[in-house]
């Protein structure tokens, strides 16, 4: 099967509403267009340690979520609470990667890992840097969360999720969510923020138009 010649790489972080937000617009673009475009997911930590992670209950948070989050998530017709921790992302890139690895056996276990990691994150307050937890989320979505758990422990996806963040640095991308079209595998442009369907579809046409 021949493969699409337009990739979005999606840079993202479990601890950005923002990049929550942005999956229906995401679902949208992947089924307007088929197979003309492949969507990839690419880890990028926000607040990598050792630098400090927000207060969950500092001004800057309450600022942002009630100026552009909830506005947003109603838009866009999603439930978000402003979590009571604020965890850092390592394990849950760590614990995403590890279900891709699994789609032979588990088809969809990556789209699933990555969906209730933002739900369990940005509608329960779920710790993100609890091993035990990442394992019985697993375990929710019939995958085996001790395999997870020791995957996690042996850090089996670190170098993985470590490439995309360079990845990241090397276009130049500071934050979250970034979407980098490539065109047969040039770089073709980069997309800062949550953007709506309309600039995805527009963008993606653009391309569309250019291969003729």
């Amino acid at each position: 099967m021949t493969q699409p010649r337009i990739a979005l790489d999606v840079f993202s972080d479990y601890v950005c509403p923002f990049c929550y937000l942005e999956m229906p617009e995401l679902d949208a673009l992947a089924e307007r267009f088929g197979g003309k475009v492949t969507i990839r997911w690419r880890a990028f930590e926000l607040r990598p340690a050792p630098e400090p992670t927000l207060d969950p209950d500092g001004d800057y948070l309450h600022d942002i979520w009630g100026r552009a989050v909830y506005p947003m998530a109603a838009e866009r017709g999603m439930t978000l609470r402003l979590p009571r921790i604020q965890p850092r992302s390592r394990l849950a890139h760590e614990a995403a990667a590890w279900a891709e690895a699994q789609a032979a056996d588990h088809p969809g276990a990556a789209g699933a890992m990555r969906r209730a990691l933002f739900r369990g994150f940005f509608e329960e307050s779920m710790d993100l840097a609890d091993p035990q937890v990442l394992a019985r989320l697993a375990e929710t979505l019939a995958l085996d969360g001790s395999a997870l758990q020791r995957a996690l422990a042996q850090g089996d996806h670190r170098q993985a999720v470590m490439a995309d963040q360079r990845t990241a640095r090397d276009l130049g991308i500071q934050g979250v969510p970034a979407l980098r079209f490539s065109l047969d595998g040039e770089h073709a442009g980069v997309l800062e923020g949550a953007q709506p369907r309309r600039q995805l579809f527009l963008a993606t046409q653009r391309l569309l138009d250019a291969l003729g």
